[in-house]
């Protein structure tokens, strides 16, 4: 799950990163005449969100996050500096106690892992 969640923060901070230059760049775009930059990083962010999508959907599948925060985490992709707001409130609410809960497991004697103590 470690894997899921590298990814999934690396996508959504790069995504985020990406969208807001290219907003910045669309801005610009404004006083020039030259649109390309802005055709350019439009197409880069567009595959880097498909990478996002692909990589964040089954982290909420394994979380299993309820239906309105797994829509806000495939959504965030697309509205400028959300990808960072989302990240950070499905890290602190699922991602972090769902790791807690794993690595509360430790191997007993017989190299099984034991279920995590109640309490």
């Amino acid at each position: 799950m470690r894997l899921n969640v590298t990814l999934y923060r690396v996508m959504a901070y790069v995504t985020g990163v990406v969208l807001i230059v290219l907003c910045v760049l669309a801005i610009g775009q404004v006083f020039t005449d030259d649109g390309a930059l802005v055709n350019v990083i439009g197409t880069v962010h567009g595959l880097l969100y498909i990478i996002y999508l692909i990589v964040s959907y089954p982290l909420t599948r394994r979380l299993r996050l309820p239906a309105g925060p797994t829509i806000a985490v495939l959504l965030a992709g697309t509205v400028p500096v959300m990808t960072f707001i989302v990240e950070h409130r499905i890290r602190v609410r699922y991602i972090e106690p769902a790791l807690a809960g794993v690595t509360a497991r430790s191997p007993d004697t017989h190299g099984s892992f034991s279920p995590p103590p109640h309490g």
